[in-house]
């Protein structure tokens, strides 16, 4: 059983920065691919930021601005997020990938003011 544990998420003005951060605990011991989703309501859920063993991937909406990073020891990866604008008001999604099984978190809230 793997349980990814999202933290890091709130209410933030318009050019602030959050940092979210996700630990995966259980019977896995690495992933292959970690990274983040977000999904606003009624919208499909989209990429973010994933990183493996070949680097790192963003969407062309947060390029830029956000940066992934993670921590394989303790099975943790990070999304800092800055110069946030209102657009980026999400829930977020951790997801971590092992063999073909994908595991995900339960969303943090992002809410960026205008």
């Amino acid at each position: 059983q793997v349980q990814l544990v999202e933290s890091g998420g709130g209410l933030v003005q318009a050019g602030g920065s959050l940092r979210l951060s996700c630990a995966a605990s259980g019977s896995i011991f690495s992933f292959r691919i970690m990274g983040w989703y977000r999904q606003a309501p009624g919208k499909q859920r989209e990429l973010a930021a994933i990183i493996d063993s070949g680097g790192t991937r963003y969407s062309d909406s947060v390029k830029g601005r956000f940066t992934i990073s993670r921590d394989n020891a303790k099975n943790t990866v990070y999304l800092q997020m800055n110069s946030l604008k209102p657009e980026d008001t999400n829930v977020y999604y951790c997801v971590a990938v092992a063999g073909t099984a994908e595991y995900w978190g339960q969303g943090t809230q992002v809410t960026v003011s205008s």
